[in-house]
């Protein structure tokens, strides 16, 4: 097995989610999570940023170019996480209005994603 292969299955199973949670959380299948943890299947780089964002690490991490499964978190310089924008603040409002700090998080997270994919266009 792949050292990405191994890492995914490991960070799973300690965050304790089942292949059928995973690919729930990153809109896939079961089958797409056991071919990638078992070799068959390569993901693409967005795939693994899914599966990253979802395990709450790093694509570095899974595919062993570093050893801490830790995220840096996005801090400016007196330390504090930057607030969100106007744009973030609208998405948020309108995909629920009495979203919790946890769900606004999750909300970021996706924005983050889509710009990175916005990027690659």
């Amino acid at each position: 097995m792949s050292v990405t292969s191994e890492r995914i299955k490991s960070s799973r199973q300690q965050k304790k989610l089942t292949q059928q949670g995973l690919a729930d959380i990153i809109n896939s299948s079961r089958g797409s999570v056991a071919k990638i943890e078992t070799d068959v299947f390569t993901p693409s780089y967005a795939m693994l940023t899914l599966i990253a964002d979802a395990l709450d690490t790093t694509v570095d991490y899974l595919q062993g170019k570093t050893d801490s499964p830790l995220k840096t978190p996005a801090v400016d310089d007196n330390g504090d996480e930057p607030p969100l924008t106007e744009g973030q603040k609208q998405v948020a409002y309108f995909i629920d209005p009495s979203a919790t700090p946890e769900e606004i998080e999750q909300i970021k997270k996706l924005v983050e994603i889509a710009k990175l994919s916005k990027r690659r266009l």
